[in-house]
């Protein structure tokens, strides 16, 4: 065991203790960045190297690179932030700045949804409530159950609470905004059949009537409106707002309009089975 000395006269050379030492003419202070490499440095000097990984290296290395010593980095600090860097200025980009102010104004664009969506969930409960109850005008369920056999529906007895009972539900979710692609959806299924219930019903068959009175443009325009909102989602005025389909509407917004249009084809093959076209 040994332990340091606290003597400082055990930190003097010999000769230095007694002062009869002279310093050689020859010695000189030695700086210690003169063993730095200047900007002529060829690499061939050693002072500076790193130590090879194995002393004895008992064969040459796969990448000669990796044998060879190369010169320690140095790095000159700053003087007023002492060796540590300053931090980079990010520059004003305008593109940018109004794409942001963009994404959170969008102007009367939610107003018009919620217009587009309580107009269309309207007239499906008004039109529901036709069915339902035999208002303004309306035939009621028995009416509604005699219509559905007429045109050829297996099942009309549960067909007409399915039918009257969806498109009330279906037009209060998008008044209300709520559930909107899925709402939406339904009324595209309902309005799928109501659109070739029409078409085989028409006095003349092989051609499709669009213009009114004998026409069926009523049907494609409720039916493109149910459709156009599957995709657009009902804005930001409505129980929806949070959700991501009325922030950002995809995927799932198409997939409720595909699921709509399968569904009012399905309901029409399976209960129905007549070909609108022949």
């Amino acid at each position: 065991m040994t332990s340091t000395s606290h003597d400082p006269r055990a930190w003097q050379r010999p000769e230095d203790r007694d002062g009869s030492a002279v310093r050689p003419a020859s010695a000189r202070l030695v700086d210690p960045e003169d063993d730095v490499p200047t900007n002529t440095y060829t690499g061939e000097a050693a002072t500076t190297a790193i130590p090879r990984y194995d002393s004895t290296p008992t064969s040459q290395p796969a990448y000669g690179l990796l044998g060879d010593p190369e010169p320690l980095p140095y790095v000159q600090p700053s003087g007023r932030h002492d060796g540590q860097a300053e931090p980079a200025e990010v520059g004003y980009d305008p593109l940018t700045d109004d794409r942001v102010r963009a994404a959170g104004k969008r102007g009367t664009q939610d107003l018009g949804l919620m217009l587009i969506r309580v107009g269309l969930g309207a007239l499906l409960i008004a039109h529901g409530l036709q069915k339902a109850l035999g208002l303004w005008g309306g035939s009621g369920l028995d009416g509604f159950q005699e219509s559905l056999a007429d045109l050829g529906y297996q099942h009309s007895g549960i067909l007409t609470y399915v039918g009257a009972g969806g498109q009330i539900a279906a037009g209060l979710l998008l008044v209300l905004g709520l559930f909107t692609p899925l709402a939406a959806a339904a009324a595209v299924a309902y309005l799928v059949n109501a659109l070739l219930a029409a078409v085989v019903a028409q006095p003349e068959s092989g051609w499709f009537p669009f213009f009114l009175p004998d026409g069926h443009e009523y049907q494609v325009t409720l039916l493109v409106v149910a459709a156009a909102l599957c995709l657009t989602g009902p804005g930001r005025y409505g129980f929806d707002a949070g959700r991501g389909w009325a922030r950002r509407p995809f995927v799932g917004s198409l997939a409720a309009l595909l699921l709509g249009i399968g569904a009012g084809v399905a309901i029409w093959a399976l209960l129905n089975g007549i070909n609108p076209l022949a």
